[in-house]
């Protein structure tokens, strides 16, 4: 059958536009809402007393003073809000704000005191007794507002809490950014500061507990190489450097070999696990932390602190893995711009090769490889460092010897071996004994091998094959060096390359000098010639093979001789090669030198190996070199000079002959044959003639400035007489330009008035003369204004007498003219007649 329909029961609608006043609460209502109890539920949660505070008001009271009256609590309210600002002690930005119902924000503070002052409560209740003494009542009490009061109040408080929320949004929203802004840079700044010492701190424990106990803090290399990664420059600076330190101390003295897939799969004790345990990881962080200082050497801000953690672990650790990644890294700086940067990488090379035993030779050979392929792709341009480091290359030249030695000791063994076993084979009764010495000789060989092994002792045939590597790829790159210097100019231009662009050509020949008994007889000829044309390439027009090649300095074609007779000298017995052409040079490269350009100690060298070193020189070259010292003696510095004095008195000593030029007479009146005339300018020290002359250059040079050059002067002008003279006498020229180009520095040049009107005597200008006379000496004062007046009238004059002789030639010449002219016409006019 059909359902029983559910009775809705509606609650009643109120009358519209029915004022508050007229409507009246029956029992009905009371009934019908106690009954309907859902319907009100929304009734409980209504604030009564938010709403009793609007509508509330003074008993008997009128409505100007009742305004008065809420003036009285405002100004109350904002007196307290002020005193509350001015006793905060937190500051806003510390703590979040709290957003009203009516759109404002309040920031919570903390007043230094909440008690309230007694006098304005006495002032307000003074106030409401006198209001209601006014109305004539006696007690003020609170009235309720009727329901009219209540809804038109009520719609007004609505519409300025909603006009005052959108206010404060804009204002909130104006504010909002600013606010955050400012959270976080204080936050950053609070908290950078205190993650730096953190890190700071926690790096030092890290690296105290790996000091300690490596094994069971392996772990911690991972959590340092991770603070390495920071953004702050200063933590990642000290994070490299505490690495390197602990990888300076833990780094085992052998080679890690990582086990194979086989080797892990087999069954191991928990000490081998712990240990591969600890060499992988040791392993794989140390890649890691070589990566990272590959990737930050590339930053100019890190560049130097890990160019030195890398030369530092390449020259503490150069047995270990990886090496090879290091050393790439130090020979690509090794000639590096930054002045820092390459002494470092020198020296840790230079290190690496006086310092072998730590590695075996192994990384001499990968460092001079790498060396040579460094020179070979920059085209020889680089900087005289990069090559310098092969000065202190060492080779072994008995690893031959040593080994015949090795090899007839063991012969010897074999045979002691032989001869005992006979014995043991003919005594039946000391088969007992043949087995112990048996197992003790195979004892002692696994012994002996495995010292060997942990000694990083190689073998001597292991040893000459490192030997030989290292010799071919040194005179490789120096090979190299000769024949960029030796090339041939530009087909575009004319000229020759620029004096000075070759920066490795001294170091180079300085290494051929030094290890040229080292190279193969087979290429001595080649390199002779070399030299030959390098130390010619200053004056090509003379010689036509030379043209097209490289113009050198004159220090670096001095360098080239100098060379070429370090060659000569060591290989004395296996060449034959005639030097002639490289005295030609020295004679003509003596004319070249300046003292400002060029460098003295390489000319002193020079006098010192080609004209000093024990040998007998021809009387025609020996005298042309006699007589060009002492004339260029007067141009050159007093170091120069010495040097080259002390050159000349070592020559006149070894050839008697020669003292004739120090006679009055051309050749002395004692020289047997005719004599050539003298030629000054002649290029050949041969066909100079030098015999013809006389050394009075001696005479102006015992009166120079400096002591030292007029003493040694007055001495070699002393040897005609017989006398010995031993000042000096023992000094090379290259002590003497040393020591004279230290003391010229503090040198002060003395003139005395009284000696200058005298003849000095000879000997007698001596350094103790010149001391003991020094309370004499007046300074020479010249007055610069009066030189150049004096010099500038002296060319006026001689431009005076050429400009006379230009205009006397061209009056002669016009005169001659006219003469011509005149005897052309009267020869024309005879013809006419």
């Amino acid at each position: 059958m059909g359902k029983k329909k559910q009775k809705i029961v509606l609650p009643p609608e109120l009358p519209p536009e029915i004022p508050d006043e007229a409507v009246e609460v029956s029992d009905e209502d009371v009934a019908f809402v106690a009954e309907n109890r859902e319907y009100t539920g929304f009734l409980s949660n209504l604030d009564t007393k938010s709403i009793n505070k609007h509508v509330t008001r003074v008993a008997d009271v009128k409505e100007d003073d009742l305004e008065s009256l809420y003036e009285k609590r405002i100004r109350k309210r904002s007196l307290d809000k002020e005193a509350e600002e001015q006793g905060l002690e937190v500051d806003p930005v510390d703590a979040l704000p709290v957003k009203t119902l009516d759109g404002k924000l309040y920031y919570r503070t903390v007043p230094k005191a909440t008690q309230k002052s007694e006098s304005e409560d006495k002032d307000e209740a003074n106030a409401n007794k006198a209001n209601a003494n006014k109305d004539g009542g006696t007690d003020a009490s609170v009235v309720r507002l009727t329901k009219a009061e209540k809804r038109a109040k009520l719609k007004k408080m609505r519409k300025e809490a909603k006009k005052q929320a959108k206010e404060g949004a804009e204002v909130e929203g104006i504010e909002k950014i600013p606010q955050a802004e400012v959270l976080d840079e204080v936050r950053k700044d609070m908290t950078v500061e205190e993650d730096n010492e953190k890190k700071k701190f926690r790096l030092a424990e890290l690296g105290t507990a790996l000091l300690t106990d490596p094994e069971l803090n392996i772990k911690s290399l991972k959590e340092m190489l991770e603070i390495s990664k920071d953004g702050d420059r200063d933590i990642v600076v000290l994070a490299l450097k505490s690495l390197l330190a602990v990888f300076r101390d833990i780094i085992p003295g052998y080679r890690i070999r990582l086990p194979t897939e086989k080797e892990q799969e087999m069954k191991v004790s928990k000490a081998i696990k712990k240990m591969r345990f600890y060499e992988s990881t040791l392993l794989s962080v140390y890649k890691a932390y070589i990566q990272k200082l590959i990737a930050v050497e590339k930053q100019a801000v890190y560049k130097r602190v890990a160019v030195r953690c890398i030369c530092t672990l390449l020259e503490a650790v150069p047995h270990f893995n990886f090496r090879e990644s290091l050393l790439a890294a130090v020979i690509r700086n090794i000639s590096s711009e930054d002045d820092v940067s390459r002494k470092l990488c020198c020296s840790t090379v230079k290190s690496l090769f006086t310092n072998e035993g730590k590695h075996g030779g192994e990384a001499t050979v990968e460092a001079v490889q790498m060396i040579a392929d460094l020179v070979k792709d920059h085209d020889c341009q680089l900087h005289p460092d990069s090559i310098e480091v092969f000065m202190s290359l060492t080779f072994d030249e008995d690893l031959g010897k040593r080994e015949k030695r090795d090899a007839d000791n063991k012969f010897k063994s074999k045979n002691s071996k032989r001869k005992n076993l006979k014995e043991l084979k003919e005594s039946a009764a000391n088969e007992k004994k043949k087995a112990r010495k048996e197992m003790m000789s195979k004892t002692r060989e696994e012994v002996t091998a495995e010292l060997k092994a942990a000694s990083l002792t190689t073998d001597v045939t292991e040893r000459r094959r490192m030997q030989s590597d290292v010799l071919s790829a040194v005179f490789q790159t120096f090979f190299r060096v000769l024949k960029h210097a030796l090339r041939p100019r530009s087909k575009a231009g004319s000229s020759p390359q620029a004096p000075g662009s070759h920066p490795l050509l001294a170091p180079c020949l300085n290494g051929i000098g030094k290890f040229c008994q080292l190279i193969d007889l087979d290429f001595m000829s080649d390199l002779m010639n070399y030299l030959r044309k390098l130390a010619g390439s200053g004056n090509n027009s003379g010689d036509s093979s030379m043209v097209g090649s490289a113009c050198l300095t004159v220090s670096e074609r001095l360098q080239c001789c100098i060379a070429a007779f370090k060659v000569m000298r060591n290989n004395l017995d296996a060449l034959n090669v005639d030097l002639q052409d490289f005295f030609v040079q020295l004679y003509n490269l003596i004319i070249e030198y300046r003292p400002g350009r060029d460098k003295g100690e390489i000319l002193a060298e020079a006098f010192k190996i080609m004209l000093c070193d024990d040998r007998q020189h021809d009387m025609q070259r020996a005298a042309a070199f006699i007589k060009r010292l002492a004339t260029f003696s007067l141009c050159f510095g007093s170091a120069e000079s010495l040097a080259a004095l002390v050159t000349v008195k070592h020559l006149l000593q070894k050839n008697v002959k020669c003292r004739n030029l120090l006679e009055n007479d051309a050749g002395g009146g004692s020289v047997s044959g005719a004599i050539a005339k003298y030629q000054p300018y002649a290029t050949d020290p041969n066909l100079s003639g030098a015999l013809a002359s006389v050394l009075w250059d001696l005479n102006l040079l015992s009166k120079h400035c400096h002591p030292a050059v007029s003493t040694m002067a007055s001495n070699i002008s002393m040897l005609s007489t017989g006398e010995n003279q031993v000042y000096l006498s023992n000094k090379s020229p290259t002590q003497a330009f040393k020591e004279l180009s230290l003391e010229q520095e503090s040198f002060i040049v003395k003139s005395d008035p009284k000696s200058s009107s005298t003849k000095r005597k000879k000997g007698n200008a001596s350094l103790e003369h010149i001391s003991m006379g020094s309370d004499l000496d007046i300074i020479a004062q010249i007055d610069e204004n009066d030189v150049r007046k004096k010099l500038s009238e002296h060319y006026l004059l001689l431009h005076d007498i050429a400009e006379n002789e230009r205009l006397r030639g061209e009056l002669a010449r016009t005169t001659l003219s006219l003469k011509l002219h005149e005897q052309y016409k009267k020869q024309k006019k005879r013809r006419t007649n």
